[in-house]
C-alpha cells in the first residue's frame, strides 16, 4: 500500500481536475476524490475523470463517501468518515478486492474500525487545518503516541493508519517513529505539487 495519499480539492470540476492533474504529474500515486456539496453530475464527470487518469499513471483512486459511485466507475475503493455508512455495508458492494478506508479521531474510533475491518485508517487532525469545515478534536503528536501505545499495550496488530491534517515535511520523521504508516494530505499539495518529492525521499 502507498504510503503518501492526496486528498483532491477545489470548489469547481474544472479547479478539481487542474489539482488531481497536477498532483498525477508531480508523481502522485494515490488520490481520494474528495468534493463535498458538489452537483451531482459534475461528481460523477469529476470521478469518471480521475478514475481514467489514475488508470493511465497508474495510481489508485479511490472515492470519498459515494459507495454506489465508486463501484459505478470501478473505482480503487472508498473513504467512509465516522458518518458516511458502514464498511461492512461497503465491503458487500465493492467486494473483498476493493480499498476501503474509514476515518477515527479517536481510540474507540481506531478499535471500531479495526473490528470493522477498513483496510486503513484515516486518523487526525495532527493540527487545525482549513481543508476540512467540522474539525474533529485536534489530536496533535501526544495523541497519536497514547493511541499507539494503547494498541501495543492491548497485543493489538497496528494497522495502516494514516495521518491526516496539516502534515507538513518536517512531521514526517516523528510520525513514522511513533509508529503511523503513511500520511493523507490535501491544502499542501494544492498549493505545490512539486513538494509531492519531498515526501517520498523522506518517507520510509
Amino acid at each position: 500500500m502507498e504510503k503518501l495519499q492526496y486528498i483532491s480539492q477545489g470548489n469547481t470540476e474544472q479547479e478539481q481536475e487542474i489539482n488531481i492533474r497536477k498532483a498525477l504529474d508531480n508523481g502522485i500515486k494515490w488520490i481520494q476524490v474528495r468534493w463535498k456539496n458538489a452537483p451531482e453530475n459534475e461528481l460523477i464527470n469529476l470521478c469518471e475523470t480521475s478514475k481514467r487518469l489514475c488508470s493511465e499513471y497508474q495510481s489508485i483512486c479511490i472515492i470519498n463517501d459515494h459507495v454506489q459511485l465508486a463501484k459505478s466507475i470501478d473505482a480503487d475503493g472508498v473513504h467512509l468518515g465516522l458518518n458516511d455508512g458502514s464498511i461492512e455495508e461497503a465491503r458487500l458492494i465493492l467486494g473483498d478486492n476493493k480499498l476501503i478506508g474509514g476515518t477515527a479521531n479517536t481510540i474507540s474510533d481506531v478499535f471500531q474500525r479495526i473490528n470493522e475491518p477498513c483496510d486503513y485508517i484515516g486518523l487526525g487532525p495532527l493540527r487545525f487545518t482549513s481543508t476540512k469545515e467540522k474539525l474533529s478534536p485536534i489530536l496533535g503528536f501526544e495523541g497519536y503516541r497514547e493511541i499507539i501505545d494503547q494498541l501495543r499495550e492491548k497485543s493489538i496488530l497496528v494497522p495502516k493508519i494514516f495521518a491526516i491534517g496539516g502534515v507538513t515535511l518536517e512531521d514526517i520523521q516523528s510520525l513514522q517513529q511513533i509508529g503511523i504508516y503513511g500520511i493523507s494530505i490535501s491544502g499542501l499539495i494544492t498549493k505545490e505539487p512539486s513538494i509531492i518529492n519531498e515526501f517520498k525521499k523522506v518517507m520510509i
